[in-house]
């Protein structure tokens, strides 16, 4: 008998509140593939034109374990909603591989922050992977020519030198 006086408790009828949400819509990249990349959240602050024009006309981005000599093709956009992209690699010949990419959070004097992937392959030892996503600090030391990656034992205690030129 408990068990019919507990069934006897629970509404016939559900009302909206006792009904589960709704799915959400899928994300507009999930139902077109195809379709580009949207920008999220604020657009970059930007706190310094001088390094804004610094990154608007960069030449190329290194890691030193692939080389200083060639520099990788880096990328710098910005879209019409003010959020600025950077998306540059460098390939060795040997096979390791730098990726770096993400929205540039801000831009101050002789900094810059990023949000987003930093990969590194093969280099300087075959076998080796370091991926991360998160926020990465980028800076302008002594007076030099590039941004460098300030998290510089990030993956497994061995230094990476990742810089951006300017």
């Amino acid at each position: 008998m408990p068990l019919l006086a507990l069934a006897a408790c629970v509404p016939r009828d559900p009302t909206p509140e006792i009904l589960p949400p709704a799915p959400l819509p899928p994300a507009p990249a999930a139902a077109n593939p195809g379709a580009p990349a949207i920008s999220h959240g604020a657009p970059t602050r930007v706190l310094s034109e001088v390094d804004a024009e610094r990154l608007r006309h960069t030449s190329g981005i290194t890691l030193q374990w692939i080389g200083w000599d060639e520099r990788g093709p880096l990328e710098v956009t910005v879209d019409e909603e003010g959020v600025w992209q950077l998306s540059g690699s460098q390939t060795g010949e040997d096979g390791g591989e730098l990726l770096v990419r993400g929205r540039i959070v801000e831009i101050g004097e002789g900094y810059f922050t990023l949000r987003g992937l930093v990969s590194i392959e093969d280099a300087p030892d075959a076998g080796r992977s370091c991926r991360q996503d998160k926020m990465w600090h980028f800076a302008i030391t002594q007076n030099r020519r590039y941004y460098r990656l300030r998290e510089f034992e990030w993956c497994d205690y061995l230094t990476d030198y990742v810089d951006i030129y300017y």
